[in-house]
């Protein structure tokens, strides 16, 4: 097909001896071929049809049952001309799986061909948590003695290598990454344990556990993180690397003992996906312009402030991105480092070898850096070394978490800074949220009265000129975006520069109210008013914006 070269061909085959994965894995992790690619030339290798997943027939799925579905990998797509089956099937040659669907669904079989990841996509898409929860428990054999005291290590061990829990963890991971969901939370309650995904910055609760299996759950993955599975009355936390769909993703575990029992989140980074575009992530012009203006300059330090979970460390990324040169060393510490990026030397805050950021931030500052990361400022004393190390010729960017860029400046104070020193190191503070990007594809325009906005969000933070009512898009929910009404986020921001107002305010200790004023007056766009804009630019919705900015 012209797809592969000799050479490709030749470098796959060593990397199969060295680690047994399958050729055609290895191919699409490293972007030899595409999917499709590999999907033609199996079909075509196999004597079958590619496929067709576009508009499948939802009502010949009912034909095959769930679990028949599951166990074949086999899923019913519409009936052809002379009234046969057709079932997309990772292995199409499976003659003993065939001649079973067809005494299934009472039908000739035509299988074609499909990728194991469009497959289980599919399956995911018709089947819910709660069926597949339900049908584990069938599966399951019984087990007694899941109280919290009384059971070994090797009980534990073998309620985690138990296979129907390891089916029903591995399922609960890949529904989620399927879902673009960025943490996964088992949490044990008096009679189950709830199952919930945060997607697009919001938990929803997916499928309850029952307590006949959470033990084996919990022990499950903790066995994939390798942390210790007898210790369940203190904090533990570890990782897990995988590859999924060719994609390379880090999973860090948390587990936490509670009084009904041990909860567990696991936080999903796709390695692949880091936004490092600072355009693409929802900037207004003016706004990354002033943005660019900072970290363009030489020395001085760059702060990032909002909540957990409002994409501070994207937009350092995407900024060490665009500041990652040859001629530059950039040096970060971090806690945890959650992607890595070429050329840039990382480092990983580590409490039992005594690194705190205040030490790892020490340590760079010997090693001749251009440009200093801090994943975040937490105490007076790396604040301190922060501020010096900008006045000393060194960029510091930095996370610090504050409501508002205008507090910033106070807080610094607050942590045992001398104004005057902040005021002087300081270039800029960038305040950021991250709201949900309304579905393109069941949004619907309604008016809204200047007056109602107003009650809303106040007179100081609406543009002037806008038309009487004005029309805000408001979240229907459809299939597509799983009936939330949105699919996606963008970034709210909130830039602060340091003028010499701005630095004289603050080397006067006035309040952050003081230099939010005075900032507005120099032209800074708020939090609300960029919410705002993109209100009326048909991208979320006006519940979203009061949801994430306060």
């Amino acid at each position: 097909m012209g797809a592969l070269t000799a050479g490709d061909l030749e470098w796959a085959l060593q990397e199969q001896k060295a680690d047994g994965r399958r050729l055609g894995e290895i191919l699409l992790a490293h972007g030899k071929v595409t999917g499709e690619q590999m999907a033609l030339a199996l079909a075509q290798r196999l004597g079958v049809e590619r496929a067709n997943l576009d508009n499948p027939d939802h009502e010949v799925i009912e034909l095959i049952d769930a679990r028949s579905q599951r166990r074949y990998s086999a899923v019913p797509l519409r009936l052809d001309a002379d009234g046969r089956l057709e079932v997309a099937m990772a292995d199409p040659q499976n003659v003993v799986a065939i001649d079973d669907l067809r005494i299934i669904a009472g039908r000739e079989i035509r299988p074609v061909l499909a990728l194991p990841e469009e497959v289980a996509a599919l399956l995911n898409k018709h089947s819910t948590m709660e069926e597949f929860v339900a049908e584990m428990i069938e599966e399951a054999t019984d087990d007694e003695g899941y109280g919290e005291g009384g059971a070994s290590v090797n009980e534990l061990r073998a309620a985690g290598d138990d296979a129907p829990v390891v089916r029903l963890v591995n399922s609960v991971i890949v529904r989620a990454i399927d879902s673009g969901a960025s943490d996964i939370h088992f949490e044990p309650q008096p009679n189950d344990m709830a199952v919930r995904f945060r997607i697009d910055g919001v938990l929803r609760q997916v499928a309850s556990v029952p307590l006949k299996l959470s033990r084996g759950v919990v022990s499950r993955i903790k066995i994939m993180a390798e942390i210790d599975i007898a210790e369940r009355r203190r904090p533990q936390d570890g990782r897990v690397g995988l590859i999924l769909h060719g994609k390379h993703l880090d999973l860090r575990v948390a587990t936490l003992p509670t009084v009904h029992g041990e909860s567990v989140v696991i936080r999903i980074l796709d390695r692949s996906n880091v936004l490092l575009d600072l355009a693409t992530l929802g900037f207004q012009p003016e706004t990354l312009g002033a943005w660019e203006r900072c970290y363009r300059k030489p020395y001085g330090a760059l702060l990032v402030t909002g909540p957990t979970g409002s994409g501070k460390s994207t937009t350092l990324y995407g900024t060490l991105n665009v500041l990652n040169t040859p001629d530059r060393k950039i040096i970060t510490v971090e806690d945890p480092v959650e992607y890595r990026l070429n050329g840039v030397n990382q480092m990983q805050v580590n409490h039992k070898a005594k690194v705190s950021f205040a030490a790892g931030l020490r340590a760079i500052l010997r090693c001749d850096p251009d440009c200093v990361m801090i994943g975040e400022i937490r105490d007076g004393e790396t604040a301190q070394i922060a501020m010096e190390a900008a006045l000393t010729g060194h960029l510091v960017l930095a996370t610090l978490h504050t409501n508002d860029s205008a507090s910033a400046m106070t807080r610094l104070t607050e942590m045992g800074i001398e104004p005057f020193l902040s005021a002087s190191a300081v270039l800029g503070v960038l305040a950021q949220r991250l709201a949900r990007r309304v579905c393109q594809h069941c949004r619907v325009g309604e008016p809204m009265t200047l007056a109602e906005l107003r009650d809303i969000l106040g007179d100081s933070d609406i543009p002037e000129n806008l038309p009487d009512p004005i029309t805000v898009p408001r979240a229907e929910g459809c299939e597509k975006c799983g009936g939330s009404g949105y699919s996606g986020r963008l970034g709210v921001y909130e830039m602060l520069t340091v003028s010499e107002k701005v630095e004289s305010l603050t080397v006067q200790r006035a309040s952050s109210e003081e230099i939010r004023r005075q900032a507005r007056r120099e032209g800074m766009i708020t939090l609300r008013e960029d919410g705002l804009r993109k209100v009326l630019a048909g991208q979320t919705t006006i519940d979203e914006l009061m949801r994430t900015v306060s």
